[in-house]
């Protein structure tokens, strides 16, 4: 995996956490609902594993999936990559909503290529 600085990192993990948390709550929200989640529910797994392969690259940290669940995580991401692509292409210039979702991008980015390092 190529070199990345601290400030990347961190944005990184934070911006993953923050997906995390949302795609929990949304999760919840949509149970108590009675609504289908199962592509949430996907989402949210993918994104946890993405988060726990870069805090094992970048912190040590113990990581211990077994490939079939890595593809899948991966393939899950790369499926989440266009519609933050979306996001950014509406949002304004400067605005806090293109910040924080080119921040997601770039983690999204970075997660995806830590699990193909980890198929390798």
């Amino acid at each position: 995996m190529k070199t990345v600085d601290q400030e990347t990192q961190d944005l990184s993990i934070k911006s993953l956490e923050s997906t995390f948390n949302k795609l929990s709550n949304a999760y919840k929200s949509m149970t108590e609902k009675g609504s289908n989640t199962t592509l949430v529910k996907k989402r949210q797994n993918a994104v946890k594993i993405g988060l726990e392969s870069l805090k094992g690259i970048w912190n040590g940290e113990d990581f211990s999936y077994d490939e079939q669940i890595i593809l899948t995580s991966k393939e899950v991401l790369q499926g989440i990559l266009p519609s933050v692509e979306q996001q950014i292409a509406k949002a304004k210039e400067g605005s806090s909503q293109k910040t924080l979702n080119t921040h997601r991008l770039t983690a999204l980015k970075l997660a995806i290529e830590s699990l193909e390092n980890r198929l390798i």
